[in-house]
């Protein structure tokens, strides 16, 4: 057999191979044609990008309104009260915050491509609505209070994503390899149950949990300013219930998969909408208000809302309710659905 027949045969021998895999057809072709799918609605182009601003109601917020009408891409939400507001503007759920002062008085974080277009464009509306009023009157006041800049939204939610990626791949990847390697079948004669052997994994990962926190937290306190209002003990609580979560769905998406790469699909599949629905790098309150019931269902959603009320706003886990229930659930049901499917060849 010549050099060229061999490469060929072997070239073959592989084609067949992965043709034989239907995991792999569909990572390779289905799965990105479905993720640029998703993704290309969602970030589809459809001219230019609203600007949303928090007004604050009081004597003269109608005619702020009425003004801001005259720019088509000015989106007005209005509020009874400045600190609703604001909260709203520290969780980049808008990008300004105007009050109906003498003259009114805009709040915006500079820091942010949003708020800056923001600022551009209140100024132009009010150009447009005050006749021969170049320069309208309206003070300026770049947010650079601590707790209410980006970094400081954007913080927790990179701890709870941080959360999410070392429990689905940590454990995920360690349950596909043991089994690839033919490990399980072993494991399968001893009187082992499948409770304790899911709970060595949910455990293990525990053991690096305190100290990964400390160096996220430290990093963020210490070198980004981000501040820490709650109690430690309530911020370990949720970060140890959003591990236990992803723990458990980790094990869920390894449960019955045969391959290194059906695996690292199925955690893509899991995790890549959470990584655009669930507040880390904006607010899910972008969306439409018809989606947040939804989006509030997330693991990772739960997770973050829960992060940012205890870090931001110094609230206690005791009155996290809604964000522990959703989480809660997600434990249990992953985990008592891994019991249930779970293979071990």
């Amino acid at each position: 057999m010549s050099r060229l027949d061999e490469i060929r045969e072997l070239t073959r021998v592989r084609v067949l191979g992965f043709i034989r895999e239907p995991e792999a057809i569909f990572w390779v072709f289905v799965f990105p044609i479905v993720l640029a799918a998703v993704l290309g609605f969602a970030f589809r182009s459809g001219g230019i990008a609203p600007t949303k601003i928090a007004v604050v109601i009081g004597e003269g917020s109608d005619r702020l309104v009425e003004a801001f009408k005259v720019d088509e891409h000015l989106e007005v939400v209005l509020y009874e009260s400045r600190d609703e507001a604001m909260s709203k503007l520290r969780k980049a759920a808008v990008d300004g915050v105007v009050e109906p002062d003498d003259p009114p008085k805009l709040t915006f974080d500079p820091v942010r491509a949003e708020a800056e277009t923001a600022r551009l464009r209140v100024l132009r509306a009010l150009a447009l609505a005050i006749p021969g009023a170049e320069d309208p009157p309206i003070d300026l006041d770049e947010l650079t209070e601590t707790g209410s800049r980006y970094v400081d939204f954007l913080f927790p939610g990179l701890i709870g994503m941080n959360l999410m990626g070392t429990g689905m791949w940590g454990i995920g990847f360690a349950i596909a390899d043991v089994r690839r390697r033919k490990f399980l079948k072993r494991l399968l004669v001893t009187p082992m149950r499948r409770s304790s052997f899911f709970l060595s994994f949910m455990l293990s990962r525990l053991v690096f949990l305190l100290m990964e926190l400390v160096m996220l937290a430290g990093f963020g306190v210490w070198v980004l300013g981000v501040p820490f209002r709650g109690d430690p003990l309530s911020f370990v609580l949720v970060c140890l219930l959003g591990a236990l979560v992803f723990a458990g769905l980790g094990i869920l998406v390894a449960a019955r998969v045969k391959t290194i790469e059906g695996v690292s699909g199925l955690m893509n599949l899991v995790m890549v909408p959470m990584w655009l629905f669930s507040g880390v790098f904006f607010s899910y309150e972008r969306f439409p208000e018809a989606l947040h019931p939804v989006l509030r269902l997330l693991p990772l959603t739960g997770l973050n809302d829960a992060l940012r009320a205890v870090m931001l706003d110094g609230e206690s886990i005791f009155s996290l309710g809604p964000e522990v229930a959703v989480m809660l659930g997600w434990c249990v049901v992953s985990f008592a659905v891994a019991l249930r499917i779970f293979k071990w060849e």
